[in-house]
Protein backbone atom coordinates (compact mmCIF):
# COMPACT_ATOMS: atom_id res chain seq x y z
CA UNK A 1 0.00 0.00 0.00
CA UNK A 2 1.19 3.38 -0.77
CA UNK A 3 1.11 6.25 2.13
CA UNK A 4 -1.62 7.93 0.97
CA UNK A 5 -3.85 5.35 0.72
CA UNK A 6 -2.29 4.20 4.00
CA UNK A 7 -3.01 7.79 5.68
CA UNK A 8 -6.71 7.51 3.74
CA UNK A 9 -7.57 3.88 5.28
CA UNK A 10 -6.37 5.72 9.05
CA UNK A 11 -8.31 8.82 8.81
CA UNK A 12 -11.69 6.57 8.00
CA UNK A 13 -10.75 4.10 10.64
CA UNK A 14 -10.20 7.21 13.17
CA UNK A 15 -13.72 9.04 12.00
CA UNK A 16 -15.73 5.49 12.25
CA UNK A 17 -14.24 4.49 15.91
CA UNK A 18 -14.93 8.17 16.73
CA UNK A 19 -18.67 7.91 15.63
CA UNK A 20 -18.50 4.82 17.48
CA UNK A 21 -17.11 5.54 20.77
CA UNK A 22 -18.09 9.45 21.13
CA UNK A 23 -20.92 8.36 23.37
CA UNK A 24 -23.92 9.32 21.59
CA UNK A 25 -25.47 5.56 22.15
CA UNK A 26 -29.21 5.95 21.83
CA UNK A 27 -29.31 8.67 19.27
CA UNK A 28 -30.63 8.50 16.12
CA UNK A 29 -33.23 10.98 13.65
CA UNK A 30 -36.37 8.61 15.94
CA UNK A 31 -34.46 8.71 19.31
CA UNK A 32 -33.24 11.97 19.30
CA UNK A 33 -33.70 15.87 18.81
CA UNK A 34 -33.23 17.25 15.87
CA UNK A 35 -29.93 19.94 16.06
CA UNK A 36 -29.36 22.52 13.52
CA UNK A 37 -26.41 24.81 14.25
CA UNK A 38 -24.88 27.96 12.03
CA UNK A 39 -21.81 28.83 12.88
CA UNK A 40 -19.33 31.81 11.26
CA UNK A 41 -15.85 31.14 11.35
CA UNK A 42 -14.21 34.94 10.78
CA UNK A 43 -11.61 34.46 14.11
CA UNK A 44 -10.62 30.99 13.07
CA UNK A 45 -6.94 30.57 12.16
CA UNK A 46 -6.50 26.90 12.08
CA UNK A 47 -3.85 27.44 14.97
CA UNK A 48 -5.30 26.01 18.56
CA UNK A 49 -7.58 27.62 20.64
CA UNK A 50 -9.01 29.72 17.47
CA UNK A 51 -12.83 29.54 17.26
CA UNK A 52 -15.77 30.27 15.80
CA UNK A 53 -19.52 32.04 17.00
CA UNK A 54 -22.64 30.50 16.77
CA UNK A 55 -24.96 32.33 14.66
CA UNK A 56 -28.05 30.21 14.72
CA UNK A 57 -29.35 27.46 16.88
CA UNK A 58 -32.85 25.67 17.21
CA UNK A 59 -31.28 23.96 20.56
CA UNK A 60 -32.33 26.26 23.78
CA UNK A 61 -29.05 25.65 25.45
CA UNK A 62 -26.94 26.37 22.45
CA UNK A 63 -26.96 30.25 22.24
CA UNK A 64 -26.51 32.84 19.74
CA UNK A 65 -22.94 34.33 20.32
CA UNK A 66 -21.50 30.65 21.77
CA UNK A 67 -18.51 29.95 20.84
CA UNK A 68 -17.03 26.57 19.47
CA UNK A 69 -13.36 26.41 20.24
CA UNK A 70 -10.43 24.52 18.67
CA UNK A 71 -7.74 22.78 20.77
CA UNK A 72 -5.71 21.34 18.05
CA UNK A 73 -4.45 22.82 15.12
CA UNK A 74 -5.52 22.11 11.72
CA UNK A 75 -3.58 20.53 9.01
CA UNK A 76 -2.58 17.30 10.84
CA UNK A 77 -2.83 15.04 9.14
CA UNK A 78 -2.67 17.05 5.68
CA UNK A 79 -5.52 18.36 4.73
CA UNK A 80 -8.07 17.74 7.95
CA UNK A 81 -8.87 19.32 10.91
CA UNK A 82 -9.31 16.60 13.57
CA UNK A 83 -9.71 18.44 17.19
CA UNK A 84 -11.00 18.19 20.77
CA UNK A 85 -13.42 21.28 20.65
CA UNK A 86 -14.93 23.21 23.57
CA UNK A 87 -18.74 24.76 22.60
CA UNK A 88 -19.15 27.47 25.30
CA UNK A 89 -22.38 29.08 26.32
CA UNK A 90 -21.08 31.01 28.76
CA UNK A 91 -21.93 31.20 32.39
CA UNK A 92 -19.95 28.32 32.81
CA UNK A 93 -22.90 26.13 30.60
CA UNK A 94 -20.22 24.05 28.44
CA UNK A 95 -20.09 20.71 26.06
CA UNK A 96 -17.25 18.82 25.34
CA UNK A 97 -16.70 16.73 22.23
CA UNK A 98 -14.41 16.18 19.22
CA UNK A 99 -14.80 17.39 15.23
CA UNK A 100 -12.94 15.42 12.24
CA UNK A 101 -13.36 17.70 9.14
CA UNK A 102 -12.19 17.37 5.42
CA UNK A 103 -10.52 20.84 4.75
CA UNK A 104 -10.56 20.09 0.98
CA UNK A 105 -14.51 19.80 1.07
CA UNK A 106 -15.44 21.37 4.52
CA UNK A 107 -17.61 18.18 5.24
CA UNK A 108 -16.98 16.82 8.23
CA UNK A 109 -18.27 15.03 11.71
CA UNK A 110 -18.67 16.28 15.27
CA UNK A 111 -19.73 14.38 18.56
CA UNK A 112 -20.41 15.58 21.98
CA UNK A 113 -19.81 13.56 24.92
CA UNK A 114 -20.80 15.51 28.17
CA UNK A 115 -20.57 18.86 29.31
CA UNK A 116 -21.07 20.87 32.62
CA UNK A 117 -24.14 23.43 33.37
CA UNK A 118 -27.26 23.32 30.82
CA UNK A 119 -24.60 21.14 29.17
CA UNK A 120 -24.60 18.44 31.90
CA UNK A 121 -25.15 14.66 29.62
CA UNK A 122 -25.91 16.49 26.50
CA UNK A 123 -24.84 13.75 23.52
CA UNK A 124 -24.98 14.88 19.98
CA UNK A 125 -23.86 13.59 16.67
CA UNK A 126 -23.45 16.15 14.15
CA UNK A 127 -22.82 16.73 9.83
CA UNK A 128 -20.67 19.32 8.99
CA UNK A 129 -21.08 21.02 5.58
CA UNK A 130 -19.12 23.94 4.73
CA UNK A 131 -20.72 27.70 4.11
CA UNK A 132 -23.14 28.01 1.02
CA UNK A 133 -23.16 31.74 1.51
CA UNK A 134 -19.69 31.93 2.07
CA UNK A 135 -20.24 33.06 6.05
CA UNK A 136 -22.35 30.64 7.64
CA UNK A 137 -21.38 26.78 8.23
CA UNK A 138 -23.58 24.41 8.85
CA UNK A 139 -24.52 21.64 12.03
CA UNK A 140 -27.31 19.01 11.42
CA UNK A 141 -27.78 16.38 13.75
CA UNK A 142 -29.54 14.87 16.80
CA UNK A 143 -28.63 15.42 20.34
CA UNK A 144 -30.02 14.70 23.35
CA UNK A 145 -29.18 14.80 27.47
CA UNK A 146 -28.75 11.51 29.66
CA UNK A 147 -26.41 8.58 29.88
CA UNK A 148 -29.31 7.09 27.22
CA UNK A 149 -29.32 10.43 24.80
CA UNK A 150 -32.72 11.15 26.04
Amino acid sequence: MTKELVRKVLVCASVTFLAASAGTKGLSAEGGHRLRVTKECTQYTGASGSFCTITGSNVPQILVGSTVTYDQAAGVPAGMLDSNVILDAGGGNRAIGRCTLDLTTGLGLCTFSDGTGTFAGFHARIKVSPPADGKNWHWDGVYGFGEDGD
